[in-house]
């Protein structure tokens, strides 16, 4: 065959290789051959067979392939068996990646194929056409030839008659392989007569597993089934499988076939429509984009803004209904139209009615009302200067909020509020792209477009409270919304554009000053609130609570009233804070208590509640005046602390015992207030002779300071004072009266130091009851932030030295350890 000649160099290359394996004289092996009897191979045995290796696929009896052969010992294993009118076994490799298979590397069952045709085409490659015979199984691989070959043996089927649950296996596998030809959309139109004339059940599960889609490695193992009916079984399972498979696949393709018609139809529709709107010039959507102009013009922006947002808008016109963008640039202008770029509602300022405003909401506060009405005779006399950033730092309940209500009141503006507690994204200020799904603007424009007006009164509440998180750091994009030098072009993510801010006046909140990062506090000016006393609740609870919860209860003055003592009761014997929420929390629960008899007919007229019905109303007293409730004992003083919810008494008690000098501190003291203890200590034993103590007696004795309520952490540089005072009463056995307390810290030279939170700590003090209070004299400047009636209350004694602390405190006071019952 003239076919045979065109590949004479592959075969004589792969003899000259193999007679170099077998070690020939490699003159023998270079002469060159004339054809293909040149070199001659030896027999093969009868019972054995040229093996041609195949990647992946799979040759059932009966049935005829074409193969392609890219390997040269495929090759030459086919010319081989061609020229000696053999047949093949071919083998299914069991990984289609080797590229040079070994015995190891194919299956054990194959089939027997005679070669009917072979051909080389244009492009070099090989094919054979192949009918399969037979199956065989590999007995052994023999060497000795270029190409592999294998004995073998014939396998027989089993189980081959026909009977009748055979024959109804065959007509289900004929019906559904019917079926499945069907659903395929290529399969020859002569394979189902082919499958329905077969009559014998092996033929016809060969044939049917050899049409399925199925891995070459499945059709090995229906291949390696003798058993006839396990092997009609296995491939009606295959064939249901891939049946099921290919209705889904065909139930999903109508039903997506089904739905882009359908929105092909719609659009075809929705376009039709708007030509013939368009010829009756009466198109909505024409309509739409022209009040969506008109709202973005009408919004009076500036002059680039306007321009950016029109620019959109022809955008907008040119984009499709159905694209997502076209909503998300429609929501975006419309929001734009909505912003009050040019909206203000301040009216004239009047002085004297905003003073009376203010008087009427808040009692007190006269720092804070002198600072707004400044604000405000500023702004009446240039309308066009920058808005100060006001910072309210206090603690709960002390009225920050309401304040801000009351200023926005009194400039006759629109109030807004915005908490900041817990914001630790930097979007929640600048807000977020608009190529981001859900994007908003940040909580600034959200709080302009709530208030309507770009002159607001916009309170930040708990301003101290913004976290930091790995979106930004929210406390950065702070600083340019309470930049006055800046806030004039802020730009918000969302926005894209400027918007002015400088006519936004805002209001800043906090409880306590530390935690805010300092760049943020040096925008602002900050006004601190002290706690209320006694006599402030009083006038807030007869002015404003008892109304407030009166009708909120359901409640009418004629029905039932308060006396003065019942209200100082509840304020001093179950509250106890720098605020007045929890005054008010008792108040409810009085009227509450009035309402259910009234509602329930028990009483036909007024009820007044004094001071003895509280008790059986609110339960046992909750709050004792801890000072005036101890025995005075050597060693046990009175201090004052800040806390973040205003100031508070705190106690220091000290104890001696004999032995080595050492001192123990307990009651979760942080590191500042051991170290104060272990100063003043120190300040005691190094000025021992001056205070009348023995130094000898100081070295044999043990010192333990304790600070009560242990659950509580207790730091802070004001503890000094008490804690020398504490130790000298306690090793001269002399008596701090239970009326005095003080604050502040001590060197070890013995100078008093100054510290903060004079204000609130005084206002504990009255609170709790105390008539005298030691002072650092350098906190004298800060004697005019000290309410009226804190000074009315106390005794202030200025010092500035231990000495004169120790002075101000023994005075009077017994010489030995003797004790008062007061």
């Amino acid at each position: 065959m003239s076919t045979f000649n065109e590949s004479d160099d592959i075969s004589r290359r792969l003899r000259l290789d193999h007679a170099a394996a077998l070690g020939a004289p490699a003159a023998a092996a270079a002469v060159p051959a004339a054809g293909p009897e040149s070199t001659a191979l030896k027999p093969i045995p009868d019972d054995a067979l040229i093996i041609l290796p195949m990647r992946n696929l799979t040759l059932f009896p009966s049935l005829v392939l074409p193969v392609s052969l890219r390997r040269d010992l495929s090759v030459l294993a086919a010319q081989e068996a061609m020229k000696q009118g053999r047949s093949v076994g071919m083998l299914l490799q069991r990984d289609a990646e080797v590229d040079t298979p070994t015995p190891a590397d194919l299956n054990e069952v194959g089939t027997v194929a005679s070669l009917v045709r072979y051909l080389t085409a244009q492009d070099g490659t090989h094919y054979a056409v192949c009918q399969g015979e037979r199956r065989f199984r590999v007995v052994e691989f023999l060497e000795g030839w270029p190409f592999m070959v294998a004995r073998v043996q014939n396998v027989v089927e089993e189980d081959g008659t026909v009977g009748t649950e055979l024959e109804a296996k065959m007509h289900l596998l004929k019906e559904r392989a019917t079926e499945l030809l069907t659903l395929l959309p290529n399969a020859p139109g002569e394979l189902q007569t082919v499958i329905s004339a077969i009559t014998v059940p092996g033929q016809l599960a060969d044939t049917v597993a050899a049409f399925i889609d199925i891995k070459p490695s499945e059709k090995q193992e229906v291949l390696e089934i003798l058993s006839v009916p396990k092997r009609l079984e296995q491939v009606l399972w295959l064939l249901s499988y891939r049946l099921e498979v290919l209705r889904l696949s065909k139930q999903i393709g109508e039903q997506t076939q089904e739905s882009i018609e359908l929105r092909q139809r719609e659009y075809v529709l929705r376009e039709q429509l708007k030509q013939i709107q368009k010829e009756l010039g009466e198109s909505d959507e024409a309509n739409d984009y022209a009040n969506l102009a008109q709202s973005l013009r009408d919004a009076k922006m500036p002059e680039d803004v306007e321009k950016q947002a029109l620019k959109e808008l022809k955008r907008l016109q040119n984009m499709s209904d159905a694209s997502g963008e076209a909503s998300m640039l429609r929501t975006y202008l419309e929001y734009l139209a909505e912003l009050p770029w040019n909206v203000s509602t301040e009216t004239k300022i009047d002085i004297e009615a905003a003073r009376k405003i203010l008087d009427e909401d808040h009692y007190g506060l006269k720092k804070i009302k002198r600072r707004i009405l400044e604000y405000l005779a500023v702004r009446k006399l240039n309308p066009t200067g920058r808005s100060p950033i006001l910072c309210f730092v206090g603690p709960p309940g002390v009225g920050k909020t309401s304040l801000g209500q009351s200023i926005a009141k009194a400039m006759g503006r629109k109030f807004v509020r915005v908490s900041l507690g817990g914001v630790h994204d930097e979007a929640e200020i600048r807000g977020h792209r608009r190529t981001y799904i859900g994007a908003l603007p940040g909580n600034i424009i959200q709080g302009i477009k709530r208030a309507g007006a770009r002159d607001c009164v916009m309170m930040l509440d708990e301003v101290e409270k913004l976290g930091r998180g790995i979106q930004g750091d929210p406390n950065a994009a702070l600083l340019e919304v309470l930049d006055p030098e800046q806030n004039g072009t802020f730009r918000d993510n969302y926005l894209g554009v400027t918007f002015d801010l400088s006519q936004v006046m805002f209001i800043a909140t906090a409880n306590v000053l530390d935690s805010i990062p300092g760049p943020l506090r040096d925008r602002m000016e900050v006004i601190e609130l002290t706690g209320y006393t006694e006599e402030e609740k009083r006038n807030i609870a007869e002015r404003y609570l008892i109304p407030k919860q009166r009708a909120a209860n359901g409640l009418t003055e004629e029905q039932c009233t308060v006396t003065e003592a019942a209200l100082r009761q509840v304020i001093g014997g179950y509250t106890r804070e720098a605020g007045v929420r929890s005054l008010e929390r008792e108040l409810g629960a009085l009227f509450r208590h009035i309402a259910m008899k009234v509602a329930a007919g028990e009483v036909q007229e007024k009820v007044t509640i004094d001071a003895g019905d509280v008790a059986g109303i609110l339960g046992p007293q909750k709050v004792e005046r801890e000072a005036l409730a101890r025995v005075a004992v050597p060693g046990v003083v009175t201090g004052l602390a800040w806390t973040p919810v205003g100031g508070d008494i705190l106690f220091v008690e000290a104890a001696r015992m004999r032995g080595g000098g050492r001192l123990s501190l307990t009651g979760q003291l942080g590191d500042v207030m051991k170290e104060s203890a272990q100063a003043a200590w120190t300040v005691v034993r190094s000025h021992a002779k001056e205070l009348g103590i023995d130094p000898e007696e100081v070295d044999k004795t043990d010192i333990h300071i304790h600070v009560p309520a242990g659950a509580i952490p207790k730091d802070g540089p004001s503890a000094g004072v008490a804690m020398y005072l504490s130790l000298v009463s306690v090793m001269t056995g002399k008596v701090v009266p239970r009326t005095i307390a003080m604050t502040g810290e001590i060197s070890l030279r013995g100078l008093v130091l100054p510290v903060g939170g004079i204000a609130e700590k005084l206002v504990a003090a009255a609170r709790a009851g105390i008539e005298t209070v030691i002072l650092p004299k350098r906190n004298m400047n800060l004697l005019d932030e000290i309410p009226d009636e804190a000074r009315r209350k106390l005794s202030l004694i200025w010092v500035d030295t231990v000495e004169e602390a120790a002075k101000a405190a023994f005075g009077g006071a017994p010489a030995l350890a003797t004790v008062e019952a007061y």
